[in-house]
């Protein structure tokens, strides 16, 4: 059985000490800022997530990129030529269309390395959603799972992955058209923050509201109580933007509320935070098949 690489993308948010630790890898999107295009490092390098964030606050917009098709082919190739197969776990095909270009290139190398296998599986998720069925991948291939065999699992549980979240402010969301618009109307709501989810087709779609951070909160935990499965052995996971203190306030919650095994927190990366921008907060956990389909 041949040996094969996991590799997410710059919206898997996973740091450099999880990478190492899961032994996977990620394709770079780019985002670009006053006309300058950097890569989207999940490491920060080239400018720090505190930088980021504070040129969101100033009202400066920043626009992102899909993975580009020959940083796909220079990817996918470096581990063919190593003898392994390749499993590209992507963002959300509701978010992004890099899924679409992996599948095409991956088609073109098949045939100039007809004895290896690229398989590309959209995880219906970003960020810790993503990240977790990375995590998963890594397991199971470390308990000798064949590349068939993870893919086959992930599709069938990724809509396990329950993700609840919300913004600061809906304006970058809606500007992205990251958002279902019937959820993009709570933006003109003063104080009103919606609790986003990730439905069954990968939208980020609204299926509360509720008035302040602390209430948010409070309403985040309690659905999380509620779809939850098997907490007491489960790591859950918390995406903040340059928002850390009211990530672990959140944190303290969640796992006094859940008795989860424990919580993570980690930043939000360049791509994921331009669409949602500062002061986000995104809980994820392993719970309930998510079925609600969000309204257009």
């Amino acid at each position: 059985m041949r040996s094969f690489a996991i590799l997410g993308d710059s919206t898997c948010d996973l740091n450099k000490d999880l990478r190492t630790q899961l032994d996977v890898d990620y394709v770079q999107m780019n985002f670009v800022l006053d006309g300058k295009e950097y890569p989207a490092s999940l490491d920060w390098e080239g400018m720090s997530a505190k930088t980021f964030y504070d040129q969101m606050r100033e009202g400066k917009r920043i626009t992102t990129t899909q993975v580009p098709a020959e940083t796909f082919v220079n990817k996918f190739t470096e581990y063919l030529e190593k003898g392994m197969d390749v499993l590209y776990i992507s963002c959300s095909s509701a978010l992004s269309g890099s899924i679409n270009t992996a599948k095409v290139v991956a088609k073109e190398l098949q045939e100039k390395y007809p004895d290896g296998k690229i398989v590309c599986v959209d995880a219906l998720n970003s960020s810790f959603g993503q990240g977790i069925e990375i995590m998963w991948a890594s397991r199971m291939r470390s308990d000798g799972s064949t590349i068939e065999e993870v893919a086959e699992f992930l599709e069938k549980n990724r809509n396990c992955v329950n993700q609840v979240g919300f913004v600061e402010k809906l304006d970058y969301l809606k500007r992205a058209g990251r958002v279902t618009a019937s959820s993009a109307f709570f933006g003109n709501l003063i104080g009103i923050k919606p609790l986003l989810i990730s439905d069954a087709k990968g939208q980020n779609f609204a299926v509360k509201k509720v008035k302040g951070m602390q209430n948010a909160m409070t309403e985040a935990v309690a659905m999380a109580k509620e779809r939850i499965i098997e907490p007491e052995d489960q790591i859950l996971y918390i995406s903040h933007a340059d928002s850390k203190e009211n990530a672990q306030k959140l944190g303290e919650m969640v796992k006094e509320a859940t008795g989860c095994k424990d919580v993570f927190i980690g930043s939000i990366g360049p791509i994921v935070g331009a669409s949602v921008g500062p002061g986000t907060l995104i809980l994820y956990y392993v719970g309930q098949e998510e079925t609600t389909i969000g309204e257009a």
